[in-house]
């Protein structure tokens, strides 16, 4: 009896969902040279594919930070950008919080040159969600663009032109 109540809690508090997406934004941030980047993804799913990359299960309701290094290997795997002179740009991850059914997931890429494009992939939990979809919101002095990243085009070219 007391595991069926537990069972009953733990799936109320997580509602399943028909559909896996998480969406990103990369504002940037002139005074600061730097794009700042956020990652809204539903904690279930993400909590699967951290599981699966630690081999041990993961649950980022947790007080604390002892994810942190977790989340940054995964998302450094899942996350990068090139500039069109061939750097990968370094990207650093600042943190994460809860909310509801979501984290939210914070990291810098320090960007100095103008801003001419490049290649940006976004391939988180695609290893796990065939439908997975990937939504990326660009905004770079006053333009903003949207992209749309799935399996079968994790890596896209990211130009305003």
């Amino acid at each position: 009896m007391r595991l069926c109540v537990l069972l009953i809690i733990s799936t109320a508090s997580r509602p399943a969902h028909d559909f896996h997406a998480s969406v990103t934004q990369m504002q940037y941030n002139a005074k600061e040279h730097t794009f700042e980047i956020s990652i809204r993804i539903f904690t279930d799913d993400f909590e699967k594919a951290l599981s699966a990359a630690a081999n041990t299960r993961v649950n980022l309701d947790a007080p604390g930070d002892k994810n942190d290094p977790l989340i940054e290997k995964y998302i450094h795997a899942h996350f990068s950008y090139v500039n069109p002179q061939k750097q990968t740009k370094s990207v650093k991850y600042i943190g994460h919080e809860v909310e509801a059914d979501a984290n939210w997931l914070y990291l810098e890429m320090p960007y100095t040159e103008p801003f001419r494009g490049g290649l940006l992939k976004q391939n988180a939990l695609m290893e796990l969600f065939d439908d997975q979809v990937n939504m990326v919101n660009v905004q770079y002095q006053g333009q903003k663009k949207t992209f749309v990243f799935r399996k079968n085009q994790p890596v896209q070219d990211i130009s305003f032109d």
